[in-house]
C-alpha cells in the first residue's frame, strides 16, 4: 500500500519519532523512504542568503556579507550531515533511504516533493502548537495535512493540555 514514504526531518525530538514511525512503516511494508530537511528561510534561525552587499545597500559590507555567506554554508552543512545520518540509520534498520534537502516554504516544499516524487505516504511531526501559537508560528503540518495529493501520518510532539 505505501510503497514510497516521504519523511520531513528536522533536528528536534517531534522531528526524530516521525523518523522512527518511517522506519517502522518502511520495514513492514518493503517502502523505500525520502528523507527531506527543507532549508527555509524564512525561519530565525536560517541565515540571509540574499544579505544586501554593500553596492546595494549603503552600510552593507563585504565582511557582513561573508559572515552571512559562512553562517548559510555552515547550516546547509548541518542539514547534509542530519541527513547522512538518519539514512544510515535507515539502512542499518533494513529500509533504503534517499535524501533531499530543497530550499524554500516547508510546507509547500514538502507537497511539491511528494507529488513529484510520486510519495504514496507522507510523515511529519507536529509539535503540539495550538491558537495563536500556531498562527504566529505557522503549521507545517497543518498544511501539509490540507495540500498533499496523498495520505499524511502525523506523528505528536507534546500533547496539548
Amino acid at each position: 500500500m505505501f510503497d514510497k514514504i516521504l519523511v520531513a526531518v528536522d533536528d528536534n525530538e517531534v522531528s526524530q519519532r516521525a523518523f522512527q514511525a518511517a522506519i517502522t512503516l518502511g520495514k513492514l511494508m518493503s517502502a523505500r523512504l525520502l528523507l527531506v530537511h527543507v532549508q527555509s528561510p524564512v525561519e530565525m534561525s536560517f541565515p540571509n542568503r540574499g544579505f544586501p552587499y554593500e553596492s546595494t545597500y549603503p552600510g552593507a559590507t563585504a565582511e557582513a556579507f561573508g559572515m552571512q555567506l559562512e553562517q548559510w554554508e555552515e547550516t546547509e552543512e548541518r542539514g547534509r550531515q542530519l541527513l547522512r545520518s538518519l539514512a544510515d540509520a535507515a539502512t542499518a534498520s533494513g529500509v533504503h533511504a534517499d535524501v533531499s534537502q530543497p530550499l524554500g516554504n516547508p510546507g509547500q516544499t514538502l507537497c511539491e516533493l511528494a507529488r513529484t516524487w510520486g510519495a504514496s505516504l507522507i510523515v511529519v511531526g507536529r509539535r503540539g502548537h495550538t491558537g495563536l501559537e500556531e498562527a504566529l508560528a505557522g503549521s507545517v503540518s497543518n498544511y501539509v495535512m490540507h495540500h498533499a495529493h496523498c495520505p499524511v501520518l502525523t506523528v505528536q510532539g507534546k500533547t496539548p493540555a
